[in-house]
């Protein structure tokens, strides 16, 4: 080999070298790189005038009857929840629960950090309580398991880190918190399929869950316009607009119509939102 062909090919391969040291050396194209938090404006501090939005879930159409879940694979499960029944339609005098409803859009650019309480999850007589539920954010959420058997913790994001962990009888809380926005993270439990809750993770404090009488309420919003969507794990969303005035209350209803369970789409789970 000539020596200058020899000079070029040794300064191709150190550079290889070079590269593939800062890389280090993976080429692991499934490895999951974190979305950056968004910059936010200013810390919001309340004014003192703030307003709120109150309102209700109806459901239109025939009441559907509960579902009995089959627990019979666990009999600790069995003994403990007789007579249990799925949550995923719960409809009582026309009003809808476990609605999961949101600001969607309208807030102002401000940092809304998170609360230092915790959010608390409990898995008692097999099933996740609550079903639906929301946190910011960066906030603390805690997981127990009140049952006699171990249940295995498994929520699926899209904008998070997935994670997958056991959690046997009496064990210590589990603690976790979500970086990134996620519109709505399933929960399920390897060990119990028909154990499934809903996390709605947001950046700011306005959200609420539907009530067993369909009511709702978002409290102390910044008077402006605003957008709010309300979604359901088998009947999809709906939105509304509304306009929250100084120390006032506005009503909002939202209502579900039962032609929705047969739309596949209604199924899916909503992408993240990224509000201010």
């Amino acid at each position: 080999m000539r020596p200058t062909r020899f000079v070029l090919f040794a300064g191709a391969l150190i550079s290889l070298l070079c590269a593939l040291a800062c890389s280090g050396g993976s080429t692991d194209q499934g490895a999951v790189t974190p979305t950056p938090e968004k910059a936010g404006g200013p810390v919001y501090s309340p004014s003192g005038n703030e307003g709120n939005i109150k309102g209700s879930i109806a459901f239109k159409g025939t009441t559907p009857d509960p579902r009995k879940i089959q627990m019979g694979s666990d009999p600790v499960c069995e003994q403990k929840a007789q007579g249990a029944t799925f949550e995923d339609m719960l409809v009582k005098d026309g009003k809808l629960a476990n609605v999961f409803v949101y600001v969607k859009s309208g807030l102002p650019e401000n940092t809304f950090p998170a609360p230092s309480t915790e959010v608390v999850l409990d898995q008692v007589g097999c099933r996740y309580v609550p079903h639906v539920f929301g946190l910011q954010t960066n906030q603390t959420l805690k997981i127990l398991n009140s049952d006699a058997t171990a249940h295995n913790v498994h929520p699926v994001p899209k904008n998070n880190r997935e994670w997958n962990e056991n959690q046997y009888p009496s064990a210590p809380p589990l603690t976790k918190k979500f970086a990134e926005p996620d519109l709505l993270i399933p929960i399920k439990c390897n060990q119990h399929s028909w154990m499934k809750a809903y996390a709605g993770v947001l950046r700011h404090p306005f959200f609420a869950v539907s009530g067993a009488d369909g009511s709702f309420a978002i409290t102390g919003l910044p008077p402006g316009e605003y957008e709010v969507e309300a979604w359901h794990e088998k009947l999809g969303t709906k939105v509304g607009k509304v306009t929250v005035k100084e120390k006032a209350d506005v009503d909002l209803a939202f209502e579900f119509d039962q032609s929705a369970i047969s739309q596949a789409s209604s199924l899916k789970v909503q992408p993240a939102l990224v509000v201010p």
